[in-house]
This record gives C-alpha cells, structure tokens and sequence, in this order.
C-alpha cells in the first residue's frame, strides 16, 4: 500500500520534565521523520495546558525548520478566532519566506482553550461565528488578493502558503468543500463523525486555484514498539496521562490513583478518544493503519505518536515507516 504518512507533534511535557527538553523533543522527532521520509509535521495550538508545549505554534515552527532540511512543518493547527487574520498572515508569511516550499497552515475554530484563558488571550466569545469570513481573508492576505482595501501582509503576501480546513464535524468539511481547500479531521482525538463527514466534503466538493480534487487527511494514534508486550506497556502509560491531563485537577497522580480515574468513569471518555490507535509490532501497526485508510477515505495520514518517553516516539516513527514501507528520505 503506498499512503503519504506525517506527525501531529503533541509536543508533551512529560511529568519531571521542561518546556525546554519538551522542544528539544519535538525537534528530535521532526528529524527521524524526515529521515524516515515523512511527508510534514505539523503543531496544535493550545493554551493553558501543562501538558502541552505549542501555544505559540509559530515559533516552534520557526525553530524545528532551522534544524530540518525537507520536510514540510505546519500548523495543525491554528485556532483562528484567537487571532486577526493579518496577524497569521504575517507570521506564516515570515516562515514561508524563511523556509520556501515547506509551510502549511491548518486552521481551526475551536477556543483551544476554556473560558477564563479565552478571556487573557482577549478573545471575543462571538468570534468564531467569523470563522469563513475569517479564512477567506486570511487566504486574500497570503495570495496578495487582499480583502481589506489598502492592506497587504508584509511578508505574506503572494506567499501563496496552503491552506488546510481542521474539523471533527460537519461544518469543517462542509467550509473546506466549499472554498476547495484540503480537509483534516481529528479522528485521533474526536472520532465520532468522521465518515459522514469525509463522505460529505468529498461529494460537495468545490475545485479552487489551491486544489483542483479534494485531498483528506485522517488523524490516528499510534503506539509502535518492538514486541506487542512493550507497545501494550507504553499504551497503559498513555491511558493514565491522559486521564491525569483530563481529569486529575493539576494535581500530581500516581499510577495508582490514575488507575482509580480510570476505572471511576474517565476510562470510557480515554478510550473513546483513543478509537483510532494502532498499537503493536510493524506488522499489527502496518496492517492497522491500511485498514483505517481505507475506512477515512484518507489521502494522508497524520500520525499522533503516543509514547510517555521520547524514545518510544523516536522508535515508533522508524517502525511505522517501516510498516508501511515508507521510502527512505
């Protein structure tokens, strides 16, 4: 099978750890990739979350392609209604012209955030109602066919950065449809529609002068290691960080008690969210992810690589690329 593979970099801090060791991470993992001819990795923006070392998404960005050479970097993605369009414009017009041929920029419309930290970033609650409004100037700025009369961004402007719509509901596959732009759902995280939804964009899809036929990217977990006993130890791993993250309240849990959240009800939300995992040696890993191809309609699929230590990421990346027989970069 020959299906284009790259990385949702989380950019965990792990427990113990740093924002620092977390970038030098992310930075470590984009490399393997592009060893491993890896398509693009691409950040979240998230806020507010001690977890998570990609608030400022651009500058990560910034920082990884100075020490890659090929792959494309990217968000995935950027939660618009935080920003003004200009100013995205902006920043990923500076990256594309630091970078030339290796930007992408995905966009969504969540918060990324609750309440009180949508309130520090002096986010309107109503802004994401502009969100089409948003993108289509947005798309103005960085084709230098600008929306705003007598604005252009400087850099940004004929930039022509790619666009991509985020979603894990209709309504994202529905805007990318119409504007003909390509579509990535989150099935790694929120999986519940994404069937009808592929099925909806690709049949209302609208070519554009970005993308003549539509082009879908399908998130999905991936815990990979050398036997199944280790890649079912590390998913364990994963299963109580992410019960700590969702629900511990700050506080530092052990094992044990991540295990109590687990069994007291947070076991159900984890393993919804955990729906689209490929878990074991290359070849359960390999024959996964065909599968789960086949089942997205997927053009591409942009990989989570859940391990709670960087080298179990570091190895999974080789294996999976070898699973699927990934040629080398």
């Amino acid at each position: 099978m020959s299906i284009t593979l790259s990385v949702l970099d989380l950019a965990p801090i792990p427990r113990g750890e740093t924002p620092s060791s977390s970038i030098a991470a992310s930075v470590a993992l984009a490399q393997r990739a592009e060893q491993h001819g890896f398509e693009r990795v691409w950040y979240a923006e998230h806020h507010n979350m001690p977890s998570i070392a990609s608030s400022a998404t651009s500058v990560l960005i910034s920082h990884v392609g100075a020490h890659t050479e090929r792959i494309r970097l990217g968000a995935g993605g950027v939660m618009l209604p935080n920003h003004s369009p200009l100013t995205i414009a902006e920043q990923f017009g500076t990256l594309e012209a630091m970078y030339p041929g290796r930007i992408d920029l995905g966009l969504g419309r969540a918060p990324g955030s609750d309440q009180n930290t949508m309130y520090a970033l002096r986010r309107d609650p109503h802004s994401a109602d502009t969100f089409p409004q948003d993108v289509v100037e947005l798309q103005g700025y960085l084709t230098g066919n600008t929306r705003v009369r007598g604005v252009d961004a400087i850099p940004g402007k004929g930039s022509n950065v790619p666009l991509y719509v985020l979603g894990s509901s209709m309504f994202g596959a529905q805007l990318a449809a119409a504007l003909g732009l390509p579509y990535a759902f989150a099935s790694h995280f929120a999986p519940a529609m994404l069937e009808p939804a592929v099925a909806a964009y690709r049949s209302q899809f609208t070519p554009s002068e970005q993308l003549d036929r539509p082009y879908v990217i399908a998130g999905v977990n991936v815990v990979a290691a050398d036997t199944e006993d280790d890649a079912r130890e590390q998913f364990a791993a994963v299963r109580r960080n992410l019960a700590i993250g969702l629900f511990g309240r700050g506080q530092a849990l052990t094992d044990e008690q991540a295990d109590q959240l687990l069994a007291q009800g947070a076991g159900q939300h984890v393993e919804t969210m955990l729906t689209h995992t490929a878990l074991g040696t290359p070849d359960q890993v390999g024959s996964y992810l065909e599968g789960f191809a086949r089942t997205a309609d997927a053009d591409e699929l942009i990989v989570a690589f859940q391990s709670t230590s960087l080298e179990g990421r570091l190895r999974a990346v080789e294996l999976t690329a070898e699973a699927l027989r990934s040629p080398a970069a």
